[in-house]
């Protein structure tokens, strides 16, 4: 994908998979579905507990990725990875607000922000500025496809 067309992609609302590796190499690398934030241009922003598994691993690795995808066809993804730029504890309330509002519809943000309203204290807010990108768009390739089961058929 072309830069603007990632960042882009990127600024949509989807639940990324944030990945982190264990520093001490015990184990394969954290996998786990994640609400974010990110405007084009900017840092790739996370909230999470300041006593979850990822935090630890994020904290002892400095960097982590992100990938986000739309699973419907033409499939399409993006991947990024960099380091963590900031931390920022107790999380930042506004974010905080701002993500329940990306991903929920008004009533539900204000329920779930009222309801988990005790987690400001506990979550701390991870920024990580986007080094490497990995995109795909298979978009050309379903269209490739396309066109070659036609052409078969009509021969």
């Amino acid at each position: 994908m072309p830069h603007h067309e990632r960042e882009r992609f990127l600024a949509e609302p989807r639940i990324g998979v944030l990945g982190v590796t264990d520093p001490r190499g015990e184990r394969a690398p954290l996998l786990v579905p994640i609400w974010y934030h990110y405007e084009p241009g900017g840092d790739v922003v996370v909230q999470t507990g300041r006593e979850m598994v990822k935090t630890r691993l994020l904290r002892a690795a400095g960097r982590f990725s992100l990938c986000a995808q739309d699973d419907n066809r033409p499939y399409r993804y993006v991947s990024v990875e960099g380091p963590i730029v900031s931390v920022t504890d107790p999380a930042d309330p506004e974010l905080r607000e701002a993500m329940a509002h990306r991903y929920l519809d008004p009533e539900e943000a204000r329920a779930y922000l009222k309801a988990t309203a005790h987690q400001l204290k506990e979550d701390v807010t991870f920024r990580m500025r986007p080094q490497h990108w990995r995109t795909a768009n298979f978009a050309a390739f379903a269209a490739d496809f396309a066109e070659q089961g036609k052409s078969d058929s009509a021969g």
